[in-house]
């Protein structure tokens, strides 16, 4: 596989040269400062409805349908890591927060799939 060219760090300040957008140096750093301004805008997990009643709901769904919904289309076993609201939610007070007809298993993978095509994640549009 070729190489890609290097390049200077786009940190500021900062003469490294790295195939990729940052140095080593300085990837955590911008990964984490990232993290935490998107973080203050969207609240604890807690209070965005994923407390210790949403823990026990989501291990009994994983308990009862252990395998990705996906993953099955494509005829793969892989098994299921995140409990998904079909149609997205708004918080712990909407109706369909804790409906269970809404609520399907999936893999990592296709759960961050689904979360980036909602949320308008690698270039694509919000919904």
């Amino acid at each position: 596989m070729p190489m890609r060219p290097c390049h200077q760090c786009r940190y500021q300040n900062c003469h490294a040269k790295t195939d990729k957008t940052y140095c080593t140096a300085h990837e955590q750093e911008v990964k984490r400062k990232w993290q935490k301004d998107t973080d203050k805008h969207r609240g604890t997990a807690m209070e965005r409805g994923y407390g210790p009643e949403w823990r026990r709901y989501r291990e009994n769904y994983i308990r009862e349908h252990p395998l990705c919904v996906e993953c099955l289309k494509e005829d793969r076993y892989t098994p299921t890591e995140e409990v998904d609201h079909i149609k997205p939610v708004n918080g712990p007070y909407d109706p369909l927060f804790w409906e269970p007809t809404n609520h399907q298993g999936l893999c990592g993978r296709h759960h961050k799939i689904k979360t980036a095509k909602e949320d308008g994640g690698f270039g694509n549009k919000e919904r």
